[in-house]
């Protein structure tokens, strides 16, 4: 810097002529087109040296495998490379026999079949199946007994030839999927309060068993589900596709790794039959129903996000305050015990015309988008607005009727979609986390025992262990869920083909 302020001041001084400074600019300028050359030909060496080296060396990404010592003991086994390790452990491994079971249990029970006298049977076989008593896991040794005509004692509360109560089996049901916990910790907690030892892969049988045995119950859900006179609807992002959540006040569906198109929807909720209440988010995939109600939390949360952006707008400000007034009226109107039908529709025609008042004075709908980012979202707030109040999906939870549930409770229509919002959020975390099901098996197996325990809230007057387990023996013991018995009580029947087929392509069952 000091020779260049030294020749600024030269020059200026005059102890410099111009053909010196012609000739200072000139060798410049030799210089630099020189340093070009040579950059040039430098780039050109190095792309001749990478071709010879098989190229460059690829950015380093994130591994989808795993790079344990033990993961690469297995690549390496799988290769050939290195015979399998013998294990230093030379304690049994293995499956244990019955008749090691058999002597470890604490209690031995006959088991008679039904409607047949004692002396007119003979012992058949012996089981030993793990149940819980007072909060601790109990091994019982069930001795079957087999009648004249090959009648056979059924043992209470066990699925099948199964080795684990009905009890157990929808605790880690309970714990897998409502509450979202992982085999690892399930297994943990069982060992630690109940002092039942089991194993992930014995966890992975028992739910594969009761979603097999509650298919015929999911698809009664759906029938129901479908004439239904409100149902709340959202979905989310998965790890396969998405997941997507009907909730009704005669069944909640649940469906994990299906995609989020009209095809899906047409075959859980048919806009073109479907003759109640959908409330949803404004997304295109519910633009079909006739009868609609659209969030109001999605519409106020895009209101004030706008003040939050930009505090000092006094028009976002007053805007977002009549919109929330707004909303807080209708509700009170809802509410209102003192008003009839008719007043309560024309109290919903007041609001509308609110609404336009509004808006009508900032709609901009056959306007190009506007340069500046707020102001763009403003506009498309205030036609969104506008647009919902002409095709009167704003109010509609205001004059619906109030629905009742199987266990009797009321439930008022609501004007947000919260509640589905709450219901998939769990699914949410577990999408971010990274521990959702990887195969359609598995989503297919989470729908259908997360969906049939979820319904049970509807009809129970408390969700818990006991009362679950209570109703569902007495499915096994009458035939038939409480779900058939309201689906008979409305004269509805089943479709023939399930609706599991035709939204998963794994035929080969959950």
């Amino acid at each position: 810097m000091d020779g260049i302020d030294q020749l600024k001041q030269d020059v200026r001084e005059g102890r410099i002529d111009v053909d010196r400074l012609v000739d200072l600019v000139v060798s410049c300028q030799r210089q630099l087109q020189a340093a070009k050359q040579e950059l040039q030909a430098a780039k050109l060496r190095i792309e001749e040296l990478e071709k010879q080296s098989g190229g460059p060396k690829p950015t380093p990404t994130k591994l989808e495998q795993p790079f344990s010592m033990r993961a690469e003991e297995q690549r390496q086994q799988a290769r050939g490379k290195n015979k399998k390790r013998k294990k230093k452990n030379k304690r049994r491994r293995g499956r244990v026999t019955t008749a090691e079971k058999i002597a470890k249990a604490q209690r031995h029970e006959d088991v008679f079949p039904e409607g047949v006298a004692k002396s007119d049977c003979q012992e058949s076989h012996v089981r030993p199946v793990w149940r819980l008593e007072n909060g601790r896991a109990v091994l019982i040794a069930y001795h079957i007994y087999r009648g004249p005509r090959s009648q056979y004692g059924k043992i209470p509360g066990v699925l099948g030839r199964g080795e684990f109560g009905l009890e157990i089996i929808l605790e880690v049901a309970h714990l897998v999927y409502v509450v979202g916990l992982s085999f690892d910790k399930v297994c943990a907690l069982l060992q630690f309060f109940q002092e039942l030892r089991l194993h992930k892969a014995q966890a992975d049988v028992l739910l594969h068993r009761l979603a097999r045995h509650w298919q015929k119950e999911f698809d009664v859900l759906c029938t129901l589900l479908a004439n239904s006179l409100v149902v709340h609807a959202d979905e989310t992002s998965w790890s396969l596709n998405s997941a997507w959540a009907f909730l009704s006040e005669k069944a909640r569906l649940l469906l994990f790794g299906v995609h989020k198109d009209a095809d899906t929807l047409q075959k859980i909720l048919d806009p073109a039959t479907f003759a109640g209440l959908v409330t949803s988010d404004d997304a295109a995939i519910y633009a079909n129903f006739t009868n609609a109600q659209k969030c109001w939390a999605h519409l106020l949360r895009k209101a004030i996000k706008l003040t939050l952006q930009d505090p000092d707008n006094a028009a976002y400000r007053a805007f977002t305050d009549s919109l929330l007034a707004i909303y807080h009226r209708a509700c009170r109107v809802q509410c209102d015990g003192r008003l009839s039908d008719l007043g309560r529709s024309q109290r919903v025609a007041a609001l509308d015309d609110e609404i336009l008042e509004l808006c009508a004075s900032l709609s901009v709908l056959g306007l190009p988008p506007l340069a500046d980012e707020l102001e763009n979202d403003y506009r498309l707030l205030v036609n969104e607005l506008l647009r919902l109040m002409l095709e009167q999906q704003l109010f509609t939870f205001v004059t619906t009727p109030p629905t009742t549930q199987p266990n009797g409770v009321s439930q008022p229509a609501a004007g947000t979609n919260n509640e589905a919002e709450r219901t998939l959020r769990g699914a949410a975390q577990a999408r971010v986390t990274g521990r959702t099901n990887k195969t359609l098996v598995g989503a297919r197996r989470q729908t259908i025992v997360h969906s049939v325990l979820e319904s049970l809230r509807l009809y129970l007057p408390h969700f818990t262990l006991s009362s679950v387990l209570a109703e569902v023996q007495r499915w096994l013991a009458v035939g038939r869920s409480c779900f058939v018995d309201l689906l008979e009580k409305l004269k509805l029947k089943v479709a023939e083909a399930s609706v599991l087929d035709h939204v998963y392509p794994c035929p080969d069952g959950s």
